[in-house]
């Protein structure tokens, strides 16, 4: 399993290194199969709003904007076709770079200059340019800049818009079977709060009270393999808006390897991998009566939420 320091860290507290933590872990007898540090990544990238988009008095395929930065207005040159007046786009400031292209080993700085001799300070960015998925991050994918949602907040760090601010380190972990119980990130830092004693931080659950009917009267659950798994259970949750998951959420699952796909799917996932406990939503229109699980003794091929086959 993948975890990282800053995840870890929301539920205990400890000040060893990210190299102390990596032999820490070893003496847990968890095998640490690879470390992967993350830097701060899109220093000097904010969230901007165009106020203006005109032409270039001498470049017709060039637009003239006046766009906010939110701590004023400044002018930028801008080659794309793709936004408007009131659209919020990431800026990259002059002084910052930008991520090294695929072959190239330098960033690239970006600075204030005139172009076709009026003068730009700062630059729109494409998803390209920035070197992420847009629809990773429930955005469209288009060519020109990166459109970002109406309640993207101007002025705010395009790190912290996508959850991705400050740096952070990634451990793979090899889990022996005899301890289940650090399969997940409570379990691993449960055992860091024994050997540092400060407070296990456990999130504070809310059982809400509901008096919906019964899910006798709408779900049966089958369980063909009660040796194998003891306890299968479901519940019913009505009244789902599903839509793309918030910022924070795709971004811990995306340093620890998974794909986001949507709030539902990626909260399930986010639960699993925090308590240990294997959990999964089902869309109740496409369940039939009665629903459970049973055991893979010949191949299988099911298709997986994310649209792939594998094969079981």
């Amino acid at each position: 399993m993948k975890v990282t320091l800053n995840w870890l860290k929301q539920y205990v507290d400890f000040n060893w290194s990210p190299e102390e933590l990596t032999g820490r872990l070893t003496m847990l007898g968890l095998e640490v199969e690879g470390v992967q540090k993350i830097s701060g990544a899109f220093d000097g990238i904010v969230v901007a709003q165009v106020v203006s988009r005109d032409k270039h008095p001498n470049a017709d395929k060039l637009s003239l904007c006046r766009v906010n930065d939110g701590t004023g207005e400044r002018q930028i040159v801008c080659g794309a076709q793709n936004f408007k007046a009131g659209d919020k786009v990431p800026l990259i400031l002059p002084g910052a770079s930008l991520p090294p292209k695929a072959g190239e080993k330098e960033p690239f700085t970006i600075k204030v200059g005139k172009i076709r001799g009026v003068e730009s300070h700062g630059m729109l960015c494409s998803h390209e340019e920035l070197g992420i998925d847009p629809e990773s991050i429930g955005l469209k994918k288009e060519d020109g800049l990166l459109i970002l949602r109406e309640d993207a907040k101007v002025g705010q760090s395009f790190g912290e818009y996508l959850g991705r601010s400050g740096s952070d380190v990634v451990y793979d972990l090899e889990v022996t079977p005899n301890r289940p119980d650090l399969n997940s990130v409570i379990g691993i830092a449960r055992e860091i709060a024994a050997v540092t004693g400060n407070e296990l931080k456990i999130p504070v659950i809310q059982f809400l009270n509901t008096e919906s009917e019964p899910i006798g009267g709408l779900l049966s659950v089958r369980n063909d393999e009660p040796e194998l798994c003891p306890r299968y259970t479901a519940r019913i949750v009505r009244k789902v808006k599903v839509g793309p998951s918030p910022d924070w959420l795709r971004s811990i699952l995306e340093k620890v390897g998974i794909r986001s796909i949507n709030n539902v799917v990626d909260i399930t996932n986010h639960v699993m991998l925090e308590s240990g406990q294997p959990l999964h939503a089902f869309d109740y229109h496409l369940l039939s009566r009665s629903s459970g699980h049973e055991s893979a003794q010949t191949k299988l091929e099911l298709t997986h939420v994310g649209g792939y086959t594998p094969k079981i």
